[in-house]
């Protein structure tokens, strides 16, 4: 659990950057790091109820060190605000072209505690410049059901599976991890973790996940993404309270239409299929980004995991989508892999036909069990 005592760590969460521009955000906490290799079940609470336990640390400086592509270290300077998170949104000056391939790349964030200076590894992701289809994926109830948000009453019914389940536990959605992992494209570009000795997989196509979920279950969510072998990329959680603001349907709707803004406009070039489901507002938010931005959408993904019909909301975005003509698929599975990639322009895609393969081969294993 959390004390007083605890010294002040930084979390670093995964960054993103375009050739001139680098987001990352971090969280200076007073909390042990989160360990779900940890078994028995008493341990696996305790994990969890620390996420959740954790104190914020509001006014501390902490320093971004990246390396330039010419070879110099350089730093910039935050403080953390008064719920402990401190983000960076950085013009990065010079050259930073990126690479032939998506990657991850390292950077190191350092601080002051009782301990003396520190320092914790980060990672930024820097899609390959040849790429021009990306996806901006949902993670509550379109791969993994939470159950940590969609109002009170739903919070406390499934509290117990949040807290006693860890994340190789937890029951995925039936094809995500084979549907995903072919939209990826290419083998993974491997990135060194410092502190595990493990290594980040970049794919070809990026992933980018927004979720209405606390910041909280961020290492939670990325140990059930890597124990699933879903492709890793940026997150972008909320900052939760137990107030209407954050507990209301309409609420969760608004943090994703922003964090898909914010994801568009750092890569103009660059077209996205959007993967959601009926349960939080992704409808409404998709159908809204497709009003806004018709041409830069390939295909809207709503897997229908929670109602049998539409309600008035979810039909005027299925009808906004119909009319600017972008392909918008509804199912309850992911076992239609091949109707999917061919709408969002896969099936031109010298990959193509590879990557149908392995979804329908993938999803007819899941249909029979």
């Amino acid at each position: 659990m959390v004390f007083s005592s605890d010294p002040v760590r930084v979390q670093p969460y995964f960054g993103f950057r375009n050739d001139n521009r680098l987001i990352l955000s971090a969280r200076a906490l007073k909390a042990g790091e989160a360990d779900f290799n940890r078994s028995g079940r008493w341990r696996a609470m305790r994990t969890m109820m620390s996420q959740f336990a954790s104190r914020e640390v509001a006014g501390l400086v902490v320093q971004l060190e990246l390396e330039r592509p010419d070879g110099e270290r350089i730093r910039y300077e935050g403080i953390t605000n008064a719920e402990g998170f401190v983000h960076f949104d950085i013009a990065l000056e010079g050259t930073w072209s990126l690479g032939a391939a998506s990657n991850w790349e390292v950077v190191s964030l350092h601080w002051n505690n009782v301990s003396g200076t520190q320092c914790a590894e980060g990672h930024v992701l820097a899609p390959s410049e040849e790429t021009r289809l990306g996806v901006i994926s949902d993670i509550d109830d379109t791969i993994l059901e939470t159950g940590i948000t969609g109002g009170l009453r739903n919070l406390l019914r499934n509290m117990k599976r949040v807290i006693a389940h860890l994340p190789d536990e937890r029951i995925a959605v039936p094809g995500a991890d084979t549907f995903y992992s072919a939209l990826g494209g290419a083998p993974p570009s491997p990135a060194s973790d410092a502190k595990t000795g493990e290594r980040l997989s970049a794919t070809q196509r990026p992933f980018f996940y927004i979720s209405s979920s606390p910041w909280n279950l961020f290492s939670y969510l990325v140990a059930f993404k890597r124990s699933r072998n879903l492709p890793l990329g940026p997150i972008m959680l909320r900052d939760w309270g137990f107030n209407r603001e954050t507990l209301g349907s309409s609420s969760h709707g608004a943090h994703k239409r922003e964090a898909i803004d914010r994801v568009l406009e750092t890569y103009p070039d660059m077209r996205f299929a959007l993967i959601g489901d009926d349960t939080q507002g992704d409808f409404a938010a998709f159908g809204e980004t497709v009003r806004r931005h018709p041409s830069r959408i390939a295909a809207v993904f709503i897997r229908k995991a929670a109602k049998v019909s539409l309600d008035e909301a979810e039909m005027a975005a299925k009808a906004l989508i119909e009319k600017e003509g972008v392909p918008l698929w509804l199912g309850d599975d992911y076992s239609t892999g091949r109707a999917f990639l061919k709408t969002i322009g896969l099936d031109s895609d010298g990959e193509a036909e590879q990557i149908i393969e392995t979804v329908e081969r993938g999803t007819e294993g899941v249909q029979a069990e």
